[in-house]
């Protein structure tokens, strides 16, 4: 089976890397990201679906547009399923109908649950038990395209953004090979998406790092878990933004106010949310290293 293959991150080079080397699969070719500058002044830095392309010698293509240019480039390029894993750019009509078998998408929730572009984030952030893969046929509407085949997996309590999405990527990998051959003999079916039960998630900014003390412990300690990776969880103490690196949840005393400290020592910081308390055990103050509660409490004492 030939296949033309569009993803990015190391998730989906995960997934790139697994079907290089399967004797039923011929790679035609792979569409990634631009390599990218990571630091000012550095030198720019492939993707990882990118690096693996590089390692198994396959055509790579890096276009900055999906334009005419691209089109040129591939148009002698044949190939049954294009299978696409976080590419991160919408792709044109034009690419998904070059397909001779269909475009297959690998999403990660259980569509139509988590449509966009922060669906991993958005189970975690929601206390939710289990989650998913979809393997979905593309359509020129975001994620609303027949399912082929969805596999769920339960949610650990301590797993956080990398840890999931660590889970749902071997999943693919599990999954992968089988599905594909179920397209190319015919051995599959449709199911159309509820699109009344669809929800949808957005990508996640910047400033979705800063705690709202009027929320439930539980949630933030949700959140803190979701945004692990980027931009993960930070506080404003005196117009200071301060990174929060470890964290757990106490009861205390509920006549205090949401964002109030209620203690600080070498334990840790205790601030008030909603319905009981966060005690932050590790901080990072902007340009500095991380430090634990008891660094702070020698060093920052009459800050806080």
């Amino acid at each position: 089976m030939r296949i033309l293959y569009a993803g990015s991150p190391a998730p989906s080079a995960k997934v790139l890397d697994h079907l290089a080397q399967s004797e039923t699969i011929e790679i035609v070719g792979v569409v990634t990201q631009p390599d990218k500058r990571r630091k000012r002044g550095g030198a720019k830095e492939s993707s990882a679906v990118a690096n693996v392309a590089e390692k198994h010698k396959l055509k790579t293509l890096k276009p900055h547009k999906l334009d005419e240019k691209l089109k040129e480039s591939i148009k002698d390029i044949e190939f049954d399923v294009m299978v696409v894993s976080a590419y991160g750019k919408i792709l044109p009509s034009w690419l998904l109908d070059k397909a001779l078998i269909m475009p297959l998408n690998i999403h990660y929730s259980l569509l139509p649950k988590y449509r966009g572009a922060s669906p991993i984030q958005s189970s975690i952030l929601n206390g939710d038990k289990e989650t998913g893969i979809s393997f979905m046929r593309m359509s020129q509407n975001m994620d609303e395209g027949d399912i082929i085949e969805k596999f769920p997996i339960s949610i650990h309590d301590s797993w956080n953004k990398t840890d999931l999405e660590n889970a749902l990527s071997d999943k693919s990998v599990e999954m992968i090979l089988g599905v594909l051959n179920n397209i190319y003999t015919d051995n599959y079916s449709f199911e159309k998406q509820d699109h009344d039960k669809a929800s949808y998630c957005f990508k996640v900014q910047k400033q979705d790092s800063v705690v709202d003390f009027n929320s439930s412990s539980f949630s933030i300690l949700n959140k803190f878990r979701a945004l692990n990776e980027w931009p993960g969880l930070s506080f404003i103490h005196k117009d200071i933004t301060i990174k929060i690196h470890s964290l757990h949840v106490e009861p205390c005393d509920l006549s205090f106010e949401p964002g109030e400290i209620i203690s600080f020592n070498k334990e840790g910081i205790a601030i008030k949310t909603m319905d009981s308390s966060i005690v932050i055990t590790h901080l990072q103050f902007p340009n500095k290293k991380i430090i634990s509660s008891r660094d702070a409490f020698n060093s920052y004492r009459g800050f806080f």
